[in-house]
């Protein structure tokens, strides 16, 4: 009985992890040959919210008002509404593909210079930040749900974002009265800033599933691994 309880006793110390013993192997000295090096679970990365800068605020804007994905995103726009000759007005050939671009990159621009301008006004926080959470589902909820979210506060809790929701119609509201032809509306406006919001629903569900590492262009648009901590390249 009495070895039987031992070796219960051995069991359990081998299994239970002792935090300080561990602390102290890795600050143990490396060059100390005498050291016992014993392999430890890696400790979880720090996840605590830390709120973006007005520099990377800046910084962000910029790249997602004027950077290559908004360049390649009216591009693609431009080239489907070529396709079906929208607005008709415009004609085909390299003029009117010019001004498809031109107004849809102007609509692009509009919305993001939008959202960013509301959502400083609301102290918010745009950037995307992709779900702590595993499998498909999840995400997929967790990005489609963060089309009309944003962060709020020192502890970065998640809100219904007003400006979200308003920037998409905000740049075809302003498309339709400033530059379209004439026989187009309010109702135009409308349809047309559904798409923009759909597209965004598709950016965030882009931004989840496809990360090319650190060095990648989606790395720079701030994409961290968890809330933004510094240390996971949240705020660089």
């Amino acid at each position: 009985m009495m070895m039987r309880r031992i070796m219960l006793l051995l069991l359990a110390a081998a299994v239970v992890p002792l935090p300080e013993l561990a602390k102290a192997q890795l600050l143990a000295d490396p060059a100390d040959s005498s050291t016992l090096v014993v392999a430890t679970t890696p400790a979880p990365p720090d996840l605590t919210y830390a709120r973006p800068t007005q520099a990377t605020k800046l910084h962000n804007y910029v790249f997602d008002a004027f950077g290559p994905y908004s360049i390649a995103g009216a591009g693609f726009a431009a080239g489907l509404s070529q396709a079906y000759d929208t607005p008709p007005e415009w004609k085909q050939g390299a003029a009117g593909y010019s001004k498809r671009f031109g107004s849809d990159f102007g609509i692009a621009a509009i919305t993001t210079t939008a959202r960013y301008g509301l959502a400083q006004a609301f102290h918010e926080d745009t950037v995307y930040y992709r779900c702590e959470c595993k499998g498909v589902l999840p995400r997929l909820r967790h990005a489609v749900i963060s089309t009309l979210t944003a962060r709020r506060g020192q502890d970065g809790h998640s809100v219904f974002s007003f400006p979200a929701l308003v920037a998409p119609y905000a740049g075809t509201m302003t498309a339709v009265y400033a530059w379209y032809p004439r026989r187009y509306d309010e109702k135009d406006a409308l349809r047309m800033g559904n798409y923009t919001l759909l597209g965004y629903v598709g950016g965030n569900i882009a931004l989840e599933f496809i990360y090319g590492g650190p060095h990648s262009l989606l790395h720079r648009m701030h994409l961290p691994n968890g809330p933004a901590a510094p240390s996971q390249g949240a705020n660089p």
